[in-house]
């Protein structure tokens, strides 16, 4: 669930009205449910509360340090893929034992930064990366603890963009080449391999492909322990899917009903690290419709907001459920779904002010009738919204709301224009 609703007519975030937010800070905003962010998370808490369990949350979904710090605060770890995320977590006094550090590619500086701060586990995509960490561990006099990403191979069905659990992706080995690097490196006195890590990508909305990826790994883990090596956590990554439309993935409870006697009695920490759904749903960005036109038989509805605010459809094609934030009682929607048409809605693409033809964020959608001024709710834009935002078009970033109850807070302020020249001065 979230706690974005209608009230006669009238969109709320909480008990704050997303209209009076916007009078207040003006639009695009984006604007976030504490309420919701903490109870999606403390549903995965208690879904997996049968085994050692570490949720750490994905930074780069929805980052904001106000964010994260109530997020530590309920218990959250962190999946962190930078320094800059890891100085974010820092930040806001997160526990660096409770942080995995994942990517492909991590600099010196950035691995120079987590060994000095003491963070949990490095996620290790290449013997190559392993080789580096060892180089860098011997300096510090570090013994850092390893998590080696294995492919499964398991097809996930999302978009390509987001396919990362099969052979031919850049990340991770394949199982049969994970068994080398334990033998080669799992000995080592500099690192501590002592975890595996698998994650599948993001997107999906089935449990089958994460059973069958812990299917494939127990075997590989109880052949490293016969070998002598200690496996002592799996992480599972994250990618649990999230509700952009109502009621289409599984719950948490529902996804640990499959994974959880899988690994019961296997001596296993588990690790996972769940983004979008825990944030998608918390966060909304509202937009202001500045023009309706007609093109051949196009109708247009031109916002404030673009690609550079919310770049998810125009790059995977996504879909955001959209809808005015103040309509008729008739209009009020009882499900966020791409196939809603009620009577006396327009067929309309909803567009954006960006010199790019990919500047949309939904084609031939229904929408009740809409004219200058009113207020659009683009849903389900908690995750890699605002992450993923950027100054194109020399545009300003949106400004970030939060709301807790009947208060709601500004925990990032609209940039200026010296913000985007600031740093070339």
């Amino acid at each position: 669930m979230d706690y974005f609703n209608y009230n006669k007519g009238r969109l709320f975030a909480e008990q704050v009205s997303v209209e009076e937010i916007a009078d207040q800070v003006g639009t695009p905003v984006y604007i976030y449910s504490r309420a919701t962010f903490k109870d999606h998370l403390r549903k995965i808490q208690q879904a997996y509360s049968q085994l050692e369990t570490m949720v750490c949350y994905s930074v780069k979904a929805c980052g904001n340090i106000h964010i994260l710090r109530f997020m530590a605060e309920a218990g959250s770890g962190f999946d962190i893929v930078s320094g800059g995320e890891l100085y974010r977590v820092l930040q806001v006094g997160g526990d660096p034992a409770k942080v995995v550090f994942a990517g492909v590619g991590k600099t010196d500086t950035e691995i120079l930064e987590a060994l000095d701060a003491g963070i949990g586990y490095f996620n290790i995509e290449s013997e190559a990366e392993l080789e580096n960490l060892i180089r860098l561990a011997k300096g510090r006099s570090k013994r850092p603890k390893v998590a080696l990403r294995v492919n499964p191979d398991i097809e996930y069905k999302t978009h390509a963009f987001l396919t990362t659990g099969i052979r031919e992706t850049k990340f991770g080995v394949d199982i049969e080449r994970a068994v080398k690097v334990f033998a080669d490196y799992g000995k080592d006195p500099a690192v501590n391999i002592c975890a595996l890590h698998v994650h599948l990508g993001t997107g999906g909305k089935k449990i089958d492909p994460y059973v069958g990826a812990v299917k494939k790994i127990l075997p590989l883990i109880e052949r490293l322990r016969s070998e002598g090596h200690t496996v002592e956590a799996l992480d599972l990554g994250g990618g649990y899917g999230a509700d952009y439309e109502s009621d289409t993935v599984p719950s948490a409870a529902q996804y640990a009903e499959g994974i959880v006697p899988l690994l019961k009695d296997k001596g296993l920490k588990l690790i996972l690290e769940p983004g979008k759904s825990v944030c998608a749903n918390a966060g909304i960005m509202l937009t202001q419709v500045l023009y309706v036109k007609r093109g051949g038989n196009k109708k247009f509805v031109i916002t404030d907001a673009g690609m550079n605010d919310l770049i998810r459809p125009a790059l995977y094609d996504a879909f955001h459920f959209i809808w005015p934030a103040r309509v008729a009682e008739k209009f009020v929607p009882r499900q966020r779904v791409s196939d809603s048409r009620p009577d006396g809605a327009e067929v309309v693409d909803i567009v954006g002010p960006i010199c790019e033809g990919a500047d949309f964020f939904a084609k031939d959608r229904a929408l009740p009738p809409v004219e200058r001024g009113d207020l659009l709710a683009v849903f389900a834009a908690g995750a890699y919204g605002f992450s993923m935002s950027s100054n194109y078009n020399a545009r300003g970033r949106a400004a970030e709301v939060l709301v807790d109850g009947r208060t709601s807070s500004v925990i990032r302020r609209r940039e200026t224009y010296d913000d985007l020249v600031a740093p070339e001065k």
